[in-house]
């Protein structure tokens, strides 16, 4: 049976990855993390059913670790491409990760050793992690990985491993690969919110973005759930999510929807309100784009636990006496509002992962002004390239949920699927 290359390893990749294994063809996962799952990882929650993300990621991540027509390549990334349909030629450049992966268990000793710690960026800044690590506990493949840029070769972790799994030394590799076709669901990364400085992101300690704050409401995230100002540690009275931050701005030429942003601002404040009912939340926005299955009625029960939207973006953020002043005008009512808060959260939008451009240019494939990947066609192709054989998914061609990647993931198997079929 021919092989299928799926670079990225989001629920997208994952997806796309699993529905090709189940059909036997064996698939080899790029993900130049340490750990596959993406972004769905760092979350707490998946609207609109408020169910815990890692509660459905995990157990597919732990599939594709043991599914015997599956071959994960982490720390990995796509140096070039070339072929055609049903015979690419892929070579993969493996970054070191200073560990032998064969040996380690994933037991931890030598993170627990490791007097070393960094800023953990799984964390999105509000955690810290160690200079040999896993990025989370349930990170896939469970092995750690040593950040030798910020080792200080103490050697603690060279004699706590019993298994002398931990390198001193190591080596970029390369890896050669055939393939009948390849899926591309390299996912996105969050708009970088220093660039609207008027929002005060990294100049006042208490406004974060919504990835910040998803990292802080997670349970098994670096606070355990708690919510906290990061000026004072002390917990916020009343809470703001700005909208459209990196999104519907032509200003920064970002004149797309986010898509996802309406919806995981209303996910996280109605998690504000179950853990402190006596906090007050409000969500300044455009519009609310609630367009999907069951949406609108989520709209409506985030609105029914005294949840204050108002249709107005604050223009700057400001300081007074220890709060956080935002003042925006009410298009409803037109009057300008004054209001006081601790915390504020901006609602960052999706742009294209770094390294997209190369990527394009090493498969082959078109961009659109965007910078997202392009597609045939939106309605009756969305996951077609022009190059035959190669295929999209996922937030790697726009701005997506997470059911409408998994669906795209599932699309994209079954066309690389028959093109392993017809290589054959």
């Amino acid at each position: 049976m021919a092989e299928v290359v799926v670079i990225g390893a989001g629920v997208a990749g994952i997806q796309a990855a699993l529905d090709l294994a189940d059909h036997d063809v064996h698939v080899h996962l790029v993900e130049r993390e340490p750990t596959i799952g993406g972004h769905m990882a760092q979350l707490d929650k998946t609207f609109p059913t408020n169910d815990c993300s890692m509660c459905i990621l995990s157990p597919k991540m732990v599939e594709v670790a043991r599914h015997p027509n599956i071959t994960i390549h982490t720390c990995t990334e796509v140096e070039s491409v070339a072929g055609e349909v049903g015979h690419f030629q892929v070579r993969l450049k493996k970054h070191p990760r200073f560990i032998d992966e064969e040996e380690c268990n994933g037991c931890g000793d030598c993170i627990q050793i490791c007097p070393v710690e960094v800023y953990n960026r799984f964390d999105a800044g509000i955690g810290v992690r160690k200079a040999i690590y896993k990025p989370h506990p349930q990170a896939i493949p469970d092995i750690v990985i040593k950040d030798n840029e910020h080792c200080i070769e103490c050697g603690l972790c060279y004699d706590v491993c019993g298994r002398d799994a931990v390198l001193r030394e190591d080596h970029e590799k390369e890896i050669d690969l055939s393939a009948a076709s390849i899926v591309v669901a390299t996912g996105y990364r969050t708009f970088d919110a220093r660039n609207k400085p008027q929002l005060r992101y990294l100049a006042v300690p208490d406004v974060i973005t919504s990835l910040e704050f998803e990292r802080m409401i997670n349970a098994s995230g670096p606070t355990g759930g708690r919510i906290g100002r990061l000026s004072n540690g002390g917990t916020p009275r009343a809470i703001a999510f700005v909208q459209c931050v990196g999104s519907r701005d032509m200003s920064l030429h970002r004149p797309y929807c986010s898509g996802v942003c309406c919806m995981y601002a209303m996910k996280n404040a109605m998690l504000v309100r179950e853990k402190y009912p006596d906090t007050d939340v409000i969500i300044f926005y455009n519009d609310i784009r609630a367009y999907g299955k069951g949406y609108e009625e989520y709209y409506e029960r985030a609105k029914g636990m005294g949840i204050r939207f108002i249709r107005g973006l604050p223009g700057e953020v400001m300081e007074e006496n220890e709060c956080l002043v935002m003042v925006a005008e009410n298009t409803e009512t037109g009057e300008v509002e004054r209001h006081h808060v601790d915390l504020v959260v901006l609602s960052v939008g999706l742009e294209p992962a770094d390294g997209a451009d190369a990527i394009a240019e090493r498969l082959g494939i078109p961009r659109g002004e965007n910078g997202f990947y392009s597609v045939d066609d939106e309605k009756i192709g969305p996951v077609l390239t022009p190059r035959p054989g190669i295929y999209v998914a996922g937030t790697a061609t726009a701005p997506r949920d997470i059911p409408d990647s998994v669906a795209m993931g599932e699309a994209a198997a079954m066309r690389a699927y028959i093109d392993a079929i017809r290589a054959n």
